[in-house]
C-alpha cells in the first residue's frame, strides 16, 4: 500500500468510527428527538453518493467507510421517521 492509499484508509477509518457513537446511543435509547430530519437525509444521500463514487473509481477505503456509514445512516433515518 502506498502513502495515498495509506493517508485514505486512514481518513475513512476515522471518519466512519466517529460517526458510531452517535449511532449506538441512537440504536441504544431509540431517541431520535435531537436529531433533524432534513440534515440527516441530506447527509444520507452525500454519504451513499459517496459510496457510488467510491465504486466508480474503485476506490475500496471509500467503498467501504462509505458503505458502513450508509447502512448506519439508513437504520438511524429509518428510526427517526419510524419513532418521531
Amino acid at each position: 500500500m502506498n502513502l495515498i492509499d495509506w493517508v485514505g484508509s486512514i481518513a475513512a477509518f476515522l471518519t466512519t468510527a466517529s460517526f458510531v457513537p452517535q449511532a449506538w446511543h441512537t440504536f441504544r435509547t431509540r431517541d431520535v428527538s435531537g436529531i433533524s430530519l432534513g440534515m440527516y437525509s441530506f447527509f444520507t444521500l452525500g454519504v451513499a453518493l459517496w459510496l457510488v463514487y467510491g465504486v466508480l473509481i474503485m476506490a475500496w477505503p471509500i467503498i467501504i467507510a462509505n458503505a458502513i456509514t450508509t447502512s448506519l445512516a439508513l437504520m438511524i433515518l429509518t428510526m427517526k421517521l419510524r419513532y418521531r
